[in-house]
């Protein structure tokens, strides 16, 4: 049975390439003697499997389900105790304690680990750096308040902006190729983010931003110009001048990771941000702050993910998972993989389940179950963004027993028109993407799924769901393979996708 070479790769359309284009393969055999015969052109593939086939919804949740579930055990810490007073800080909200967060971080990780205790009272400080074995527990009725000095979150640091690797301010809280880190705890961590702080360096009005003020726009070209160009990660410098603003917490290259409890408000950017991580648990965080690109949670390029029972309320999207941007997520090829979400609530924001937009490393091994999305402010419930910029495989999505109020554009949006849309030469490629047992309230659309021509979505499958009080039916755009099952919209049951397509609006 023919195979559509789409379905499987990414191309790269480099005008001065002779490349040979095989819409049908019958075979791998086949498929090498195009490489074999195709010496000069350029080929981008994604990371799959040939003969590869995607389970079946209910095998994903009764076989790989629980597996990914096993492997994701939180770290354990010795019953010692290093409390923040106790080395010089002032639970007076004024002074500096930076110095006494680093001492007992020290001091905790020398003796083998345990928990720094912040205890009641507001603590002021600067970045904190975890180490092996640290929990930084924030109790009850403790609040720690982030300097918004960019100057305390030097010196520079190893990281991921979005999506792009440099070398640029320290998150709030970071750790660097640590093993059994946490943050936990009752207490609130305060980044102060505002108008008239980190958020204007975005640029937007709206966001406090006028004209003759600095913000992160040339530098973002920078840095993007310097990662096309494949330039020294350690060459990437931005520091002072740069106004590209720090995430809040980021743990990189860290294993046995664990997010417990906090509540999180202010940040500059970016909330929870693991990158290239491994057994990371995101467990009963509230996230509350409403500035530019404040993304609740973003698992980037990390392996065995749980995020469970979290409220988010967010000025982008509440979870987003990642993999890198265009050249860099290419260049490191490391997919975010077996990630679950369950028992989740997302309020407001961009997106409620995301995937992308920054994504070229690919993302496998999605399941969500549980959750409530509900917001006239929330723009989509699950949704992908991606174009033939970024490109990647993005496959086998799993949702089960989602409850949506109301959203205000799409329940379901898969979309690569976003931002470039079919501008580039790396074809998206979303494979396996299954609903089950949801229930929608009120939106503008039931579904948004808008393909390429070259790019079909694959394997849209909805079941057992209703949409109420859908304004305008559903977007309906290259899809292939695509089913209904027992799915109603306005009470009328619907079988057909194209029975309830309408006229795409232009995007991107």
């Amino acid at each position: 049975m023919a195979l559509s070479a789409f379905d499987f790769f990414h191309r790269n359309r480099k005008k001065s390439n002779a490349l040979i284009f095989y819409k049908t393969m019958q075979n791998r055999r086949e498929f090498l003697q195009l490489l074999l015969a195709s010496a000069g052109a350029s080929l981008v593939l994604p990371n799959i499997s040939f003969g590869q086939s995607a389970k079946s919804s209910a095998d994903a949740w009764t076989t790989e389900y629980p597996k990914i579930l096993a492997r994701i055990v939180p770290p354990k810490f010795p019953k010692k105790n290093f409390t923040i007073t106790k080395y010089g800080a002032k639970a007076d909200g004024v002074t500096d304690s930076t110095e006494a967060f680093r001492q007992a971080i020290e001091a905790c990780n020398k003796a083998g680990g345990g928990r720094v205790v912040v205890p009641a009272g507001e603590f002021s400080t600067g970045a904190i750096h975890l180490k092996s074995n640290v929990n930084l527990h924030v109790s009850k009725g403790a609040t720690i308040k982030f300097s918004t000095d960019p100057k305390v979150y030097t010196p520079l640091v190893f990281t991921r902006w979005e999506g792009m690797e440099m070398m640029g301010y320290s998150a709030l809280i970071y750790a660097f190729e640590q093993t059994n880190v946490a943050v936990t705890g009752e207490g609130t961590l305060d980044g102060q983010a505002a108008n008239e702080n980190w958020w204007f360096w975005k640029g937007n009005k709206e966001d406090g931003w006028r004209e003759g003020m600095p913000n992160q726009k040339p530098a973002r070209a920078k840095l993007y110009e310097m990662m096309e160009k494949n330039v020294p990660v350690k060459e990437r410098i931005f520091g002072d001048g740069s106004y590209l603003r720090p995430q809040f917490i980021q743990p990189y290259r860290c294993k046995n990771v664990l997010i417990e409890g906090v509540r999180i408000i202010g940040s500059p950017m970016w909330e929870v941000h693991p990158v290239l991580c491994e057994n990371v648990t995101i467990r009963k965080v509230t996230v509350s702050t409403h500035g530019p690109n404040n993304d609740g949670c973003n698992p980037e390029s990390c392996k065995d993910v749980l995020i469970e029972d979290c409220y988010f309320d967010t000025g982008d999207d509440c979870i987003a998972i990642k993999s890198g941007r265009n050249a860099d997520g290419r260049r490191l090829n490391i997919p975010s993989e077996n990630i679950i979400v369950r028992n989740c609530t997302m309020k407001e924001g961009h997106g409620g389940i995301t995937v992308g937009s920054e994504i070229s490393g690919g993302v496998r091994n999605l399941f969500a179950e549980n959750c409530k999305l509900d917001s006239p402010n929330l723009d989509h419930a699950l949704r992908v963004k991606n174009n033939a910029s970024r490109g990647g495989l993005l496959e086998n999505f799993y949702f089960r027993n989602i409850t949506v109020g109301q959203v205000a554009h799409a329940v379901i949006t898969i979309d690569f028109n976003y931002e470039e849309g079919a501008k580039g030469g790396f074809t998206p490629v979303v494979r396996n993407y299954v609903v089950e047992n949801l229930t929608s309230g009120k939106s503008e659309y039931a579904m948004d799924a808008q393909g390429l021509a070259n790019a079909p979505i694959y394997g849209l499958k909805i079941k057992n769901s209703t949409f109420n009080n859908v304004e305008k039916g559903a977007i309906a755009e290259n899809l292939k393979n695509a089913s209904l099952e027992n799915v109603k919209i306005n009470g009328k049951v619907v079988s057909d996708i194209g029975a309830v397509k309408v006229a795409p609006k232009k995007k991107g």
